[in-house]
């Protein structure tokens, strides 16, 4: 069954966002099918399925709602959240792809992620980056208070601050991803995945483009910090615990403080296979 305003077609939803094709209305209705199957076996988990997916008509508005039970305070309650979530969502079908993309890759590099329901109900690194792009749309608006503060909301409640002008694209996997911190003018390409406690942080008082490039395929370790704009090669592979300051090529895999290149990357995607060993 099709509901409202999703977008079904895998050429229609591509021209939204980079990376391989994702069909939202098969993802939705797997979102609806494995809600369904928990709410008849957990009935106190009821009230919580049907507000954020049960209810709802897409995936767009169940982003809407589990956002806005999340982010909700004193100065911005959720009757005045949620249709402001909603209208962005159902005016940018590509914050939805995004999340969708972003969804399918946890549940598929993740071993501890058993459906794509997972992330959207409980995993905060999900919930982080779909706040990032809805504060980044909002910068790219010229709205920069707004977008502020859902930077903030992100910092509180999910301890992931992530600059609303960052670049970050489709398929990313933010695992754990308590104290996720990334600079104003640093670029993520598509499907990198990012352990906690990385940084993708400035060196000193230098303006301009001053934070680091992550080429797709990427896999950083946990604690991982990255200075300057330096630029990781595609498919590269960054230790955990490193301190990266100069460029990493492509293919390979650096580790140590500072780091060096300890050997060629095994995996052809390492961000993909999530393989930690160097």
């Amino acid at each position: 069954m099709k509901h409202n305003n999703e977008e079904s077609a895998s050429a229609k939803v591509n021209r939204f966002c980079g990376g391989r094709a994702v069909d939202v209305g098969e993802l939705w209705q797997r979102l609806r099918d494995e809600a369904g199957r928990i709410s008849n076996k957990e009935p106190q988990m009821r009230a919580l399925l049907e507000d954020v997916v049960l209810l709802r008509q897409n995936l767009g508005d169940a982003l809407a709602a589990r956002l806005s039970r999340k982010l909700a305070r004193e100065d911005m309650k959720r009757e005045e959240l949620t249709p402001l979530l909603v209208g962005l969502f159902q005016d940018h079908p590509a914050l939805v792809c995004s999340a969708a993309k972003d969804l399918i890759a946890i549940h598929e590099r993740d071993a501890a992620c058993d459906s794509p329901l997972q992330p959207l109900l409980f995993f905060k690194g999900f919930l982080a980056i779909s706040t990032y792009r809805i504060s980044h749309l909002l910068w790219q608006q010229e709205r920069r208070d707004l977008a502020l503060y859902f930077q903030s909301l992100a910092s509180e409640v999910f301890a992931v601050d992530i600059h609303p002008a960052a670049r970050i694209g489709c398929g990313i996997l933010l695992d754990h991803a308590t104290s996720f911190v990334v600079g104003e003018t640093a670029i993520i390409e598509d499907d990198v995945s990012i352990l906690h406690e990385v940084t993708l942080g400035g060196t000193g008082k230098v303006s301009g483009d001053r934070h680091p490039i992550v080429r797709s395929g990427v896999l950083i370790g946990a604690g991982a910090k990255i200075l300057g704009r330096v630029e990781i090669g595609e498919c590269a592979k960054i230790g955990a615990g490193s301190v990266v300051l100069t460029d990493v090529p492509a293919h390979v895999t650096v580790a140590g403080v500072p780091a060096v290149i300890v050997g060629m990357a095994k995996e052809e995607a390492p961000a993909l296979d999530m393989n930690q060993c160097i």
